[in-house]
Parts: structure tokens; C-alpha cells; sequence
């Protein structure tokens, strides 16, 4: 048996099985070493070797954590709620109802398209934003897996698509592999072979929004876990727009010159403007930022096993075995061969759950096997940026899953296999798998 297909298989079983998901990766990780032959102790050390490639993001992650929760202190988060439940309206005709619920997945759907491209910050609004919007979300009754799958297409489909933020890492990273394996491509082709691919995202958040949740959910109303309400004035909320300014400008210059740990201090800024505007004081700011880390240490906990994790797939060398036999598969249908690539992608990304890190892996294996079946360039970058895609939506380990958990769980409502993975998985990997088979045909 393939060490690959039994690690992600005993980790997604165990996942949805409600076992957290920090101990399913542990668990998988370790039977998939064992079974790829690394023995009891290649495994752990390869293991915990591979652990510190994520430390980076989980602290980022941590201190945006703890940002998010001393800015609910300048009451700036329950203005925004009060604003927002004054513009839709608590109570009021079906109508109007209906309006205020599609207005409002609008603007998450708009905020979280840009934090990839015009305000590249990927998850780091969501504990701003999504928490304090929860009692709008309830008293509208919207099913907070819709939320999520909004939220996840709005993390992903902007990337794969447009050359612009974390698009143009993804695009230049797609290239650069793509080159290293044999195959010379443009960027300004990248866009036009993810076309296709993306339109099926856009076909399943139709579903998801009209069709899957659109039926009312109850929530309670409950505390949010780490976040208090707040008072404020004028002054308060001035400083909190100069705090979320300044860390936004420090992450988008930090990042350029040292990447992801330009989140770190960039999030470290905005805490420092909060500490000078006597926003958060003192004698309770170690209170504070301790809940605000305790709310995103889950995240970066799934990211640092999730790097263990993925290092012990590598060294087993089964993913390349296990691309390898399924080229006896194809024969001379293209259309087959797309799909079961894009399936053999679908169990690779979804165990390490981060499209960037993946490329190297798929570029590598699927280039000469995409060449010896006679694809196009197109239909190749078409077949790769599709299978890297299927880790981020709908992994347990994606930070497209787990960002939108984040804030959805706030008040401890939200599951993050059930409510985040399962209809993101549903709704936009099974799409990715279609359309992306059929771009790879017609490219």
C-alpha cells in the first residue's frame, strides 16, 4: 500500500470523526512513515524536523490573534457592528431580510477577495472582522457554513486567478517550478488556463449560496470567546483606524523584503500603537493579548503538525510511486489521465493542506507525465495550478479552512471539519476536479 494514500486517508477519517486534528495529522503522519519504511525513530525525527517550517506563520498567526482581541478593547469592532445592524436592521420584513443577508455576504465576500490582491493580508482580517459580526449573522439567521464557503473562495479563487498579491507568488512559483521540470511558461498564460478551473469555484459558491445553506439557521447568542464588549468614542475609534493602518502598512512593506514574517511585525506595530493610545493599558494588557493568541494558537498548532506532516510524505519518496503507477492508468485518454492526476493532486495538497508548498512536489511528477500524454502547455498549467488549488479548499490543514474557523467559532458554534471542510470540499474541490478535467481537454 502506498504510504501517501494511508497517511492522508487515517488523517481525514480521524478529522471527521471529530478527533482533533492536530492528533489526526500526528497519528497519520507516524503510520505513513512506519508504512513507507522509515521506521519507528526516521519517523519521528523526520517529524519533528519538519515541524519549524511553519513556526513562522504560527507566530505570525498568534500575534494577529492577540492584535485583533487589544483592538476590540478601542470598541472600533462594535462599532462596526452597531453601524452594520443600524444599516440592515435587526428586525423587519422578509424582504428587507433577505436584502441585509445578501449585502452582508457581499461585503465579507468583498473584504476577503482583497485581502489577497488590493490589501494582500490574506487571514489576518478575519479576527477583526468576522467575530463581532456574529450577532448580525445570528439575528439574520445565516447558516454559518455559507460564511465559510464565501470566505474560502474569497482566500483561494482571487490567488489562482489574478497575477496581483499572493497571486503573483502563486503564479511566479507555478512558473518557476513548471520551467525547473521541463516546460517553459508565460505568466500571462497562467490567468487564462485557471479560467476555467476558477469558473467552477464561482459555480459552487452559487450553489453554496443559493441553493445548499440558504435556509435559516438558529444560533444562541453567547459571549465570544476572548472578546468583550467594549465602549468607545471618537478618539478610541481614531486611534484604532491609525492602529489597523499602520500594521497593515508595516506587513504589505515587511512582507515584500522579509515574506511571512512581515505579518509578525507588522501585527507587533499595531499592538505598540494600541499600548501609546493608552487603548489597552498596562496592568491588563498580558490578559488581553494571552486570549488573543489562545484564539489563533489553534491555527498555527494545525500548521506546524501540518509541516511535520508533509516532510514525512516527502521522505517516504511514495508520491512520486504513487504517480508513477497511476500513469498505467491512463492510456491514451486525455480526459482520464487529467482526472485521475487531479485526484492523485487531490490527496497529495489535501494532506499538507498549502497549494504554494506543493507545486515543487506535483510540478516535478506532472510535468513529464502531462508531455509523454501530448498536453499543451495550457492544458498543463491547467492540470497543476488545479491540483496545487485542491489543498486549500477544503483541507483540514488550510488556513483557508482554518482562518474562516477562526472567527466563525468565535462563541463555539462552529465546527471545523463539518461546517468549514466538508462544504468547501463539497463545493469547491469536486468543481476544481471537473473543471479543471475538462480546461485540460479543450486547452
Amino acid at each position: 500500500m502506498n504510504a501517501v494514500i494511508i497517511a492522508i486517508l487515517i488523517m481525514l477519517i480521524l478529522s471527521l470523526l471529530r478527533i482533533n486534528v492536530v492528533i489526526a495529522l500526528v497519528i497519520g503522519a507516524f503510520i505513513g512513515g512506519i508504512t513507507g519504511g522509515l521506521g519507528l525513530e526516521g519517523t519521528i525525527n523526520t517529524f519533528v524536523d519538519g515541524l519549524g517550517g511553519n513556526a513562522a506563520v504560527a507566530l505570525s498567526y498568534a500575534l494577529l490573534g492577540a492584535f485583533a482581541v487589544g483592538l476590540s478593547k478601542t470598541g472600533l469592532p462594535d462599532a462596526l457592528v452597531d453601524t452594520a445592524i443600524k444599516l440592515l436592521g435587526r428586525n423587519g420584513e422578509s424582504k428587507k431580510k433577505t436584502l441585509s443577508k445578501v449585502l452582508l455576504l457581499l461585503v465579507i465576500l468583498s473584504v476577503s477577495i482583497m485581502s489577497q490582491n488590493a490589501i494582500p493580508v490574506h487571514i489576518a482580517f478575519i479576527p477583526i472582522l468576522i467575530p463581532p459580526l456574529l450577532k448580525v449573522l445570528n439575528e439574520l439567521q445565516i447558516d454559518r457554513r455559507v460564511t465559510a464557503t464565501v470566505l474560502t473562495f474569497g482566500l483561494t479563487a482571487p490567488y489562482i486567478l489574478l497575477p496581483v498579491g499572493f497571486g503573483a507568488i502563486f503564479h511566479d512559483i507555478l512558473q518557476t517550478n513548471m520551467a525547473e521540470s521541463g516546460l517553459t511558461v508565460s505568466l500571462s498564460d497562467i490567468p487564462l488556463a485557471m479560467l476555467l478551473p476558477v469558473g467552477g469555484m464561482v459555480v459552487g459558491l452559487l450553489i453554496a449560496v443559493f441553493f445548499s445553506y440558504r435556509k435559516p439557521r438558529t444560533y444562541e447568542q453567547k459571549e465570544l470567546i476572548g472578546v468583550e464588549k467594549a465602549t468607545y468614542s471618537k478618539k478610541s475609534i481614531s486611534f484604532a483606524i491609525v492602529a489597523v493602518v499602520v500594521s497593515l502598512v508595516a506587513q504589505l512593506y515587511l512582507s515584500e523584503v522579509v515574506g511571512v514574517q512581515g505579518m509578525i511585525y507588522g501585527s507587533l506595530a499595531g499592538i505598540i500603537i494600541l499600548y501609546l493610545s493608552g487603548s489597552m493599558k498596562l496592568n491588563e494588557s498580558d490578559t488581553i493579548l494571552t486570549n488573543g493568541m489562545r484564539m489563533m494558537a489553534f491555527i498555527g498548532f494545525v500548521m506546524i503538525s501540518a509541516s511535520g506532516f508533509a516532510q514525512v510524505l516527502r521522505a517516504t519518496g511514495h508520491i512520486e510511486t504513487l504517480v508513477a503507477t497511476s500513469a498505467q492508468w491512463f492510456g491514451t485518454n486525455q480526459m482520464v489521465a487529467a482526472f485521475v492526476m487531479l485526484i492523485v493532486g487531490l490527496f497529495i495538497t489535501m494532506g499538507i493542506g498549502s497549494s504554494f508548498s506543493t507545486i515543487p512536489i506535483i510540478a516535478a511528477i506532472f510535468v513529464p507525465l502531462c508531455i509523454e500524454m501530448g498536453f499543451s502547455p495550457m492544458a498543463t498549467l491547467a492540470i497543476i495550478g488545479t491540483a496545487a488549488a485542491l489543498g486549500d479548499a477544503g483541507s483540514p490543514a488550510s488556513d483557508s479552512t482554518l482562518g474562516p474557523t477562526s472567527g466563525l467559532n468565535a462563541d463555539g458554534q462552529h465546527n471545523h471539519i463539518w461546517d468549514s471542510c466538508v462544504p468547501t470540499f463539497l463545493h469547491y474541490n469536486i468543481p476544481l476536479i471537473i473543471f479543471g478535467s475538462i480546461a485540460a481537454v479543450i486547452l
